[in-house]
């Protein structure tokens, strides 16, 4: 059933391709709408858009989906609940392309709906503290996008439409709803510190759902939403992801949690994509976000084979010598790593070096000059610094390998592998070959390849002197500048509010004063009508003993 499952998700992956490429050729754009309920001159449409960025983007899900079920059938055998498990990433991947499709702002929240409550599912689908805990932060943060959107959908009531794509002009309120929904979503600061926690889940579930699918649903949201950004918005979300991208790098280099640096290197990618938008480079955005999706599932998939041949440890500084046992797995690892800090011509590269050359060709402040190349040695640094704890790492202690390399799982780690290496330049080459025209000079152009160096340098310095650093430093670049603490507080003050408020007014005053005098209207109302019909009735027979006695 499993293996039927996997197969035909890469039989609509092939189809997809096929559509997307007559779409894209032809530049046709299909809209299919249905009336679902009418209220006066208010009408509620089922609409599904149907246009190249959205086929190409629901054919990388259907593929990466196919290779994590197929990784999943081997990986979690003998898990009890593995039945449960797919049933919860078919209904993810149900409301993922749902949201896709969609331009409408109600079909759209069912969809937002659907993969904040599956993610949930997921993440705490191993039940132990840690998992509901990590469960219960990613659950509160989504929520506050669904609040966003249902305030949306009130405030595009005025427009007799809930359809965005039709819309050209919206209040800044509406917009700052727009973009504080997508950076929850795509866990952006402040609200960064669901995204590591949720590593929590199992290791097909970051693949597929925290790296490519669900934490890049909100830059795809904003991908939509950009002609109706204005460029005061436009220097909000740059702020926001160059902070992010540089607090994701400086967490990532005193991270030794394995899934925990993969996925501050997502956090750092998703910054770097909103970054791009903020420039007016969607289509840069949603190419480097399609490259990422590819090398990022890969890279988890890998890491779910290195834990569990290290039986379940997740520490770097246990892993010694697994390139011996594992040589196929560690060489994909550290490609796949090579495609995460650009390395030509990898999948990265022509995605990155396109976004770095056009901000090259910006004229922004020296401030975020900065910032951005500082988050791009960061990028580098922790990913040398990770292949050197899984390579050259000499433990004194003894290790013990569980070598256990399945063929399914060889199989999906494959076509992914190959993805990775090919995929940036078939698009580079199919559609965004004549984007943009690129002049720099060839100092600009060598600066890139120093930055990278000295990452590389920085990553070696990281790796040989990391207990020679302050305890303090370590722990607060490691708890990602204490926002996760932060955000409990305010978090727990925010629940405290909400209980006062809802004894206070809802039951309280509100109650007293509202809703019981409406019922008790209501009640007598209904006493009335009955005194009513009594005396109806009393003077229908009055009136007809009259009638017989005066016969």
């Amino acid at each position: 059933m499993f293996y039927l499952i996997s197969f035909y998700l890469f039989i609509y992956n092939v189809i997809m391709i096929f559509i997307f490429i007559l779409m894209f050729n032809f530049k046709i754009i299909k809209i299919f709408e249905w009336s679902i309920l009418s209220f006066m001159s208010m009408k509620i449409n089922f609409i599904i858009y149907i246009d190249w960025m959205s086929v190409l983007f629901i054919n990388v899900i259907f593929l990466i989906s196919s290779m994590v079920v197929l990784y999943s059938i081997e990986y979690m055998k003998m898990d009890l609940n593995i039945k449960y498990f797919m049933y919860l990433i078919l209904i993810f991947l149900s409301s993922m392309i749902l949201m896709i499709i969609s331009p409408n702002m109600i079909s759209i929240l069912v969809g937002w709906d659907g993969l904040g409550l599956s993610s949930y599912c997921l993440v705490i689908f191993y039940q132990n503290k840690k998992s509901n805990v990590s469960g219960m932060v990613t659950i509160l943060s989504n929520r506050i996008g669904d609040i966003c959107i249902l305030l949306m959908i009130s405030l595009m009531l005025y427009k007799n439409s809930w359809n965005f794509l039709f819309i050209i002009n919206v209040n800044g309120f509406l917009l700052f709803l727009i973009i504080l929904c997508s950076l929850t979503k795509s866990a952006q600061i402040p609200f960064s510190s669901w995204l590591p926690m949720a590593m929590s889940a199992p290791t097909p579930v970051s693949s597929l759902v925290h790296s490519s699918t669900l934490v890049t649903a909100g830059v795809y949201m904003l991908i939509r939403f950009s002609h109706l950004i204005n460029m005061n918005f436009m220097f909000f979300l740059m702020l926001i992801s160059s902070f992010t991208m540089f607090m994701a790098g400086m967490s990532a280099n005193f991270e030794f949690d394995l899934k925990k640096i993969i996925a501050l290197s997502t956090l750092s990618q998703l910054g770097l994509m909103i970054y791009s938008i903020s420039l007016n480079l969607q289509m840069l955005a949603f190419f480097h976000l399609l490259t990422h999706a590819m090398f990022k599932s890969l890279l988890f998939l890998c890491s779910g084979i290195i834990i569990h041949n290290f039986f379940n440890h997740q520490d770097i500084r246990y892993m010694c010598f697994s390139n011996f046992n594992m040589m196929f797995i560690m060489m994909v690892f550290h490609i796949s790593s090579f495609s995460l800090c650009g390395i030509p011509f990898l999948s990265g590269f022509y995605s990155k070096d396109l976004i770095i050359d056009m901000y090259n060709m910006s004229n922004y402040s020296f401030i975020f000059i900065g910032i951005f190349y500082m988050s791009m040695f960061l990028t580098v640094s922790y990913t040398t610094r990770l292949s050197f704890y899984l390579i050259v790492k000499i433990n004194n202690s003894n290790c013990y390998v569980n070598f256990n390399l399945n063929n399914m799982m060889n199989y999906s780690i494959l076509i992914l592998f190959i993805m990775s290496i090919i995929y940036g330049s078939m698009l580079n080459w199919l559609m965004f070959m004549s984007l943009n025209k690129v002049f720099l000079t060839l100092k600009i152009k060598l600066l890139i390849l120093l930055i990278m160096l000295l990452g590389i340098l920085n990553g070696l310095i990281f790796f040989k002197n990391c207990y020679m650093m302050s305890f303090f430093l370590i722990k607060f670049y490691n708890s990602m500048f204490m926002f996760p603490l932060l955000l409990k507080k305010n978090k727990v003050n925010l629940l405290k509010l909400s209980n006062f408020l809802l004894i206070i007014q809802e039951l309280g005053w509100l109650e007293l004063l509202f809703f019981k005098k409406i019922i008790n209207s209501l009640m007598l109302m209904m006493i009335i009508k009955n005194y009513m019909n009594i005396f109806y009735i009393i003077l229908f027979i009055t009136i007809l003993l009259m009638l017989i006695v005066y016969l």
